[in-house]
């Protein structure tokens, strides 16, 4: 009989609700990192219309911003901020006359920021770099009367937000028998993050559906246990997929996309590993960024520097590279032997934040376009996935037969 599926369990929301902003709820998976202000690039700066704050974050994490009264005060919420360096010196100006940062209850974080004056939030967003998934948050405040103020101040009825403030950070997991080969699949893109759309067909709903799929039949191989990052339409930030994968023991780590390209016909699909020469610059930011214990799993980093965490780092991927190498032209073969349509150049290299972790080899496999007609009609249906599924399980039986020969060697 089949062992039962292995999901990473919980629920965490990642909440835009804004004062004057209307923005809709949204629920992210469980084991939440801490994210961390880079101070020195942040600021509170008076603007000519009113005030604006510029955070910067290490990660995207739930944030939710509105207004209180008596006395006037900015309040902005996060999950698990470490607001080491935040301080009155951030502000540049007369418009907010202090900060405050500290917990707000256990995994919840909160700055406040006094107001010289009744104001009004004109804009408020936050940017996630697709390199490496830190996040840059905006709020605009312009003036107002006190009247206005009084009416717009207080937190926003939101349910999905009560909820989530009143629910555990994360849940654990079942572990995988010992000897188990652990497979991560990452459904690409969730929640907030819709992906790429084309023809009524949306990637994260799309490579969810596949993330099942792939899960269900490598769960049928002997010896081998898949993870997925998400089991639902959540948000995950793209960090923090890599640190789930390193609490189940990751040895594979596989992130399943499909683009769209407008005004372009490419078709098929390819496989994607870290680029080499984007690999020394990948590590120093993780180094510089990544909580210690979670940069390779087995060592405890902390205390060390960023130079000692890089070239541990770098140490580790002499062999997890090669092996994803060898995992991505394995899988390459394997969707060619199943049938899967692929492109003229179908194994690539390129700086992708869900490929940067250094201790398990990682793959994107982009599984087709969805902006070419017969890519998404493919797609759209379990039989036209059929030959991605069969391709991965293949290339993962392949994978770890060669990886097992391989063993006896490196040990030496």
């Amino acid at each position: 009989m089949a062992r039962s599926l292995h999901l990473f369990a919980g629920l965490i929301a990642a909440c835009l609700v804004l004062a004057l902003v209307l923005a809709g709820p949204v629920r992210a998976q469980g084991f939440s990192g801490l994210a961390r202000l880079d101070a020195e690039a942040s600021g509170v700066r008076d603007t000519r219309s009113g005030l604006e704050v510029e955070l910067y974050l290490s990660q995207v994490v739930p944030w939710r911003v509105f207004l209180l009264d008596e006395p006037r005060r900015l309040v902005l919420d996060f999950r698990e901020v470490d607001w080491r360096g935040a301080d009155t010196a951030m502000i540049d100006g007369e418009m907010a006359t202090g900060l405050r940062t500290g917990a707000l209850r256990p995994g919840w974080s909160r700055m406040l920021l006094d107001l010289a004056g009744p104001m009004r939030i004109e804009e408020a967003g936050m940017q996630v770099s697709e390199t490496d998934g830190t996040a840059h948050l905006v709020v605009r405040l312009g003036t107002t009367d006190a009247e206005s103020f009084a009416d717009a101040a207080g937190p926003p009825h939101d349910p999905d937000w009560d909820f989530l403030m009143d629910s555990d950070p994360g849940q654990g997991v079942d572990p995988a028998p010992e000897d188990d080969l652990v497979v991560v699949i990452d459904p690409g893109h969730g929640g907030i993050d819709p992906g790429a759309q084309h023809g009524g067909v949306t990637e994260a709903d799309l490579m969810l559906e596949l993330g099942y799929e792939v899960a269900r039949a490598v769960d049928r191989m002997e010896g081998v246990t898949p993870y997925l990052t998400r089991e639902a339409d959540v948000f995950v930030p793209l960090q923090e997929r890599l640190t789930l994968a390193r609490a189940v023991g990751a040895d594979l780590f596989i992130s399943l996309h499909a683009d769209a390209l407008e005004g372009l016909q490419a078709t098929g699909a390819s496989v994607y590993t870290l680029a080499d020469e984007a690999t020394d610059a990948a590590t120093q930011r993780i180094a510089e960024r990544h909580d210690r214990g979670d940069i390779v799993a087995g060592l405890d980093l902390s205390g060390q520097d960023d130079e000692v965490a890089k070239i541990l780092m770098d140490l580790a991927r002499l062999e997890t590279g090669p092996a994803g190498d060898r995992f991505a032209a394995a899988l390459v073969t394997a969707l060619k032997d199943r049938g899967a349509p692929l492109t003229r150049r179908p194994r690539r290299a390129e700086l992708l934040a869900v490929l940067t972790s250094a201790d398990f080899p990682a793959v994107l496999l982009e599984v087709g376009f969805l902006s070419h007609d017969g890519d998404r009609d493919r797609l759209s249906s379990p039989e036209g996935r059929r030959p991605i599924v069969e391709g991965l399980v293949l290339a993962i039986d392949r994978w770890m037969i060669e990886e097992q020969a391989l063993a006896p060697l490196r040990r030496q």
